[in-house]
């Protein structure tokens, strides 16, 4: 079976690899000369001109991606080495905040919200009692439900400090909006599945060598031909499988973005309205990635969180990372804006001046300025996500696809290797 994999993201990576395990001959149609997808390499620029390389946007692993570190196993990639484990940290620099202890599930939740720094009894106990009910509910609610509406019992400490990063930095969706449904999914994946599922997982590399890299390697040493630099232009039946460009194949998998993906499978010739208009009626977050260059600064934690004002604040970023300790150029920072909005000079700007209040920065130099404007999908109450199935022997995948998930790394890499499979039956 002749296989077209359109995209090679972190999903049309994990879809071409599945594939291609499954006995099927791969085709890997990627756009761009990185891959990767929105979690990739970017050639940046010191000022001098020098090279710089970055990424288009810092992301964050954690324990629980199960399929995710499963797959960078089987790549033969030193997960240990190229991610740096530890618990889940949200402390602010300050020192206030909540640590995980390395203690297995529930007990590191129940250790590290008790010794909580900065946080009251009151603080303290509204969560633990909101845990327990989320709990006894199954982790489940009403669909129309919002992250705020969940959590608007808890103290307003621990929504500023605990509800409000995990909701943007899981969901890239402000509280208000974002889906509670989803976000109880993520905590109970994250907090009650499994120990260690809790931990984050900061990349010690850049994002394609993290896995995209290794992905097309595999597939050209097993008879898989990739092509970059190559953007599909057009799909059409041809009643018994599909033509990529002329170029005849027996099942294509979308993993492209919605927007390509829903104007190739418009352009087929045959009915796929209710799939095209699903893809295209998404809404998308931005997130904007700040790098700063400070030099003799080190953070005292990798990653630390900042206290956010707001898209038109002056202190819009939710994180920093300190590059420095994640195998980067000593004093590059990484702030980390989420859902963000606005001119991106200004944004800038304002990133600036919260490293200067926030951390103490005295001449903080912003580097470069990334923005990706389709990030994410907003994950909102209710959403309906488009289906696996396009069209039979057209498949679509991508964090983006109907699941569980919101629009993580691990929801892409699942949703490839799910529709692999699913383009045998």
């Amino acid at each position: 079976m002749k296989t077209a994999v359109i995209g090679a993201g972190w999903a049309g990576c994990a879809a071409a690899i599945e594939a291609t395990r499954l006995g099927q001959q791969v085709t890997l149609f990627e756009a761009g000369r990185i891959p990767g997808g929105r979690a990739r390499r970017v050639d940046g620029r010191w000022p001098d001109g020098s090279p710089l390389p970055l990424d288009n946007g810092q992301h964050i692993l954690i324990g629980a991606y199960s399929d995710t570190l499963q797959l960078m196993a089987e790549l033969g990639l030193d997960t240990s080495t190229l991610l740096l484990r530890m618990p889940l940290t949200l402390q602010f620099p300050d020192g206030t905040g909540l640590r995980f202890p390395r203690l297995p599930t529930p007990l590191d939740a129940l250790v590290g919200i008790l010794r909580a720094r900065g946080w009251s009894w009151g603080d303290r106990f509204s969560l633990l009692g909101a845990a327990l009910r989320w709990q006894m509910a199954g982790f489940q609610c009403a669909p129309a439900l919002s992250v705020a509406q969940l959590c608007q019992q808890l103290s307003q400490r621990v929504n500023a400090e605990l509800i409000e990063p995990l909701c943007v930095s899981a969901l890239n969706t402000p509280a208000e909006r974002a889906s509670a449904q989803v976000f109880l999914r993520v905590l109970h994946d994250a907090l009650f599945s499994q120990s260690g599922g809790s931990n984050l997982l900061l990349p010690r590399t850049d994002l394609s060598a993290l896995l995209p890299d290794a992905a097309l390697a595999w597939l050209a040493q097993r008879g898989g031909d990739v092509r970059l630099s190559t953007r599909v232009q057009a799909l059409a039946s041809t009643g018994t499988g599909w033509q990529v460009d002329g170029e005849v194949f027996d099942r294509v998998i979308l993993a492209c973005p919605p927007l390509e993906a829903a104007r190739l499978a418009s352009g087929s010739g045959l009915p796929c309205d209710a799939w095209v208009d699903q893809a295209r009626a998404l809404q998308f977050e931005a997130i904007t990635t700040v790098y700063v260059l400070s030099p003799d600064t080190r953070l005292a934690q990798p990653m630390l969180a900042l206290r956010a004002s707001g898209p038109e604040g002056d202190a819009p970023a939710q994180f920093v990372f300190d590059r420095g300790q994640l195998g980067g150029p000593d004093g590059l920072l990484a702030f980390v804006v989420s859902a963000s909005q606005g001119d991106n000079t200004a944004l800038a700007q304002r990133v600036l001046q919260q490293a200067r209040q926030h951390l103490g920065l005295a001449q903080p130099v912003a580097v470069q300025t990334i923005v990706e404007k389709r990030a994410t999908f907003a994950c909102l109450p209710g959403l309906q996500r488009p289906a696996a199935q396009v069209l039979p022997g057209l498949l679509a995948c991508g964090d983006f696809v109907a699941g569980p998930y919101p629009a993580t790394l691990e929801g892409a890499v699942r949703s490839g290797l799910q529709v692999a499979r699913l383009a045998i039956k």
